[in-house]
């Protein structure tokens, strides 16, 4: 009996002591897998990093660009446009008007009832629609004929407030978000898709005739005074007189960014810069007409003109993509020295920038294209380039890749699964953490936010998502870690460009005797619903300027001011206002 008890006693050591030598070196292992996961974060965040002097860098280079593209036609990867306007919404502006802003993922149709002098916007509705993914890689026809229809439905639905005056045909101010080659206010080229858009057909056609065919199929017929392209950086600035047949409109094609001054002209006569950071990405600013070498000639006088710079300043959102140091494109904005800052209307999705003068002669407005500046300062990461070789346009708008809301996400997830490889979240990676974009940037910017003491945000998302479920708070916090490296690279990057912008300008310092106010309209959806993002921006750019001049300096959310931006050129540039003088 001795000797089996013994014998059992040892038995019990020895599976005691293998079983602890499998708990040690399961804890060892998971500890090494640990320490691995925390190498990939710390290396990322290295890399990532944006301390003040780099950012002057890029802030440098973003300005030397500005003067290349400026210079000559394909001097710089920034296109810096020129927009024709010079007739912008005075405020006296009355009656009902439409604007169709097509921008990304979504368009949004609108209207907008406006009282005439001291009576502003009575009114306003608006319907926003998503673009399903097979008509964004589709035909050009099935792209546009969705558009027209849901345009043509809205407008079905109109109230009695809104309805037009008897007889008169309703009038349309159009944005255009992507990168375009305007030959004059009437029209313009599309130059290539970005975010997301490949229909090789459409590019190097008029978007504005496409539009127009697609509402003549929908048995609506348009008038297209002006077009403006805030993506590739021309803005399509075309008239087209329209047989009516059911409906009538006066289309005015406005870029989101130039939308965006005009809006402000009605707003904030101090609005000289617009910037949009939504799903793209795009700046817009007053620049003197004698600062555009490449410009030569008379500047364009035009009624048209007007609806074209406002459209092509306001779609700041997306342009070309990479800019190399030292080539520049130059987009500009002519306007009289009496220009007057003031029509600035809160910038729609994304920030539009719009300035508005009575006339063109020697201001104009730029369209910078600034998603695809590039720079050798630019803090890029093995996850950024992959990133950008798997894109649909490699080695373009790298800028907007690291700074946009369509990139910044998908960023998260590449590091996320690279960390899974690793071991951390076990032995297995997740099979959803492998499939692009499944990580959007709301997602990203909510567990960002997450307050909650145990994180239950970021527990919820990984859960709902990537069905990773069982996640320890650790781990949670790494997460959030993430999002945070991810978000403050992006903002602080994009306060640097606005840097670049204002030293261009000359208001990056406070001259000696003068008072200079200088507004920046900012729109779109990252800017307006990821706080941590807006808010690293904001003070990042305070702590750029120094406290002296950040006091000159004022960021306004222009909400809505693309749209409302085209809908106000549609009515500075509608065929009845001289009838109503």
């Amino acid at each position: 009996m001795g000797k089996v008890t013994v014998c059992v006693a040892v038995v019990c050591g020895v599976a005691v002591t293998a079983a602890a030598a499998v708990v040690i070196h399961r804890k060892m292992k998971k500890s090494g897998k640990w320490v691995k996961a925390m190498e990939i974060v710390k290396e990322f965040e290295e890399s990532c990093r944006t301390p003040i002097s780099k950012l002057k860098q890029v802030a440098d280079a973003m300005t030397v660009e500005m003067h290349a593209g400026l210079a000559s036609e394909g001097g710089s990867k920034l296109k810096m446009l020129i927009t024709y306007v010079d007739s912008l919404p005075t405020g006296d502006e009355k009656g009902l008007f439409y604007a169709l802003d097509l921008g990304g993922t979504n368009f949004r149709v609108l209207r907008v009832l406006l009282g005439g002098k001291d009576g502003g916007i009575l009114k306003q509705q608006f319907k926003e629609v998503s673009i399903p993914p097979n008509k964004m890689t589709g035909s050009s026809a099935a792209l546009f004929d969705y558009i027209a229809a849901e345009l043509a439905n809205f407008v079905a639905q109109e109230e009695d407030d809104f309805k037009p005056t008897s007889g008169r045909p309703r009038e349309l101010g159009f944005t255009f978000s992507f990168p375009v080659m305007q030959t004059s206010i009437a029209s313009g080229t599309l130059l290539r898709w970005t975010k997301g858009f490949s229909i090789d057909e459409t590019v190097g056609q008029d978007v504005v005739a496409e539009l127009t065919k697609a509402l003549e199929r929908q048995g609506l017929e348009m008038r297209v005074s002006a077009l403006v392209s805030l993506c590739y950086g021309l803005l399509l600035s075309t008239v087209y007189d329209l047989d009516i047949l059911q409906l009538t409109f006066e289309l005015d094609t406005v870029n989101d960014t130039v939308g965006t001054l005009a809006g402000g002209k009605y707003a904030n006569n101090d609005v000289v810069v617009s910037v949009i950071l939504g799903t793209g990405s795009n700046a817009a600013y007053v620049e003197r007409a004698q600062a555009i070498p490449k410009w030569h000639g008379l500047l364009p006088k035009s009624g048209e003109m007007v609806s074209s710079l406002l459209i092509a300043i306001s779609k700041l959102c997306y342009l070309e993509s990479a800019v190399s140091v030292g080539h520049y494109y130059v987009s500009n904005m002519v306007y009289s020295s009496s220009f007057k800052f003031s029509c600035i209307w809160r910038i729609l999705r994304g920030s539009y920038s719009i300035l508005l003068s009575n006339h063109v002669s020697d201001m104009g407005v730029i369209n910078m294209e600034w998603g695809n500046f590039r720079s050798s300062h630019l803090p890029l990461t093995e996850y950024d380039q992959a990133l950008d070789a798997e894109s649909l346009n490699p080695g373009e708008q790298i800028y907007e890749k690291v700074i946009s809301g369509m990139y910044l996400g998908e960023i998260f997830r590449r590091v996320l699964y690279r960390m899974a490889k690793e071991g951390f979240f076990g032995d297995i990676v997740p099979p959803k953490l492998k499939e692009p974009f499944i990580l959007g940037t709301p997602v990203m910017s909510a567990m960002h936010h997450d307050t909650s003491p145990d994180l239950k945000v970021v527990a919820n998302n990984l859960k709902d998502i990537l069905e990773i479920s069982n996640t320890s708070l650790k781990m949670r916090k790494v997460i959030v870690q993430l999002c945070d490296i991810i978000a403050t690279r992006g903002a602080r990057l994009s306060a640097a460009g606005l840097l670049g912008i204002l030293k261009k300008m000359g208001r990056d310092t406070i001259k000696e005797g003068e008072k200079q106010k200088t507004v920046i309209a900012m729109d779109g959806g990252l800017y307006e619903h990821y706080e941590e993002y807006r808010n690293s921006l904001e003070n990042c750019l305070k702590e750029l300027l120094g406290e002296e001049v950040s006091k000159t300096i004022k960021i306004e959310h222009s909400n809505d001011g693309s749209g409302i931006g085209a809908a106000l050129l549609a009515a500075s540039h509608s065929q009845y206002l001289e009838d109503e003088s």
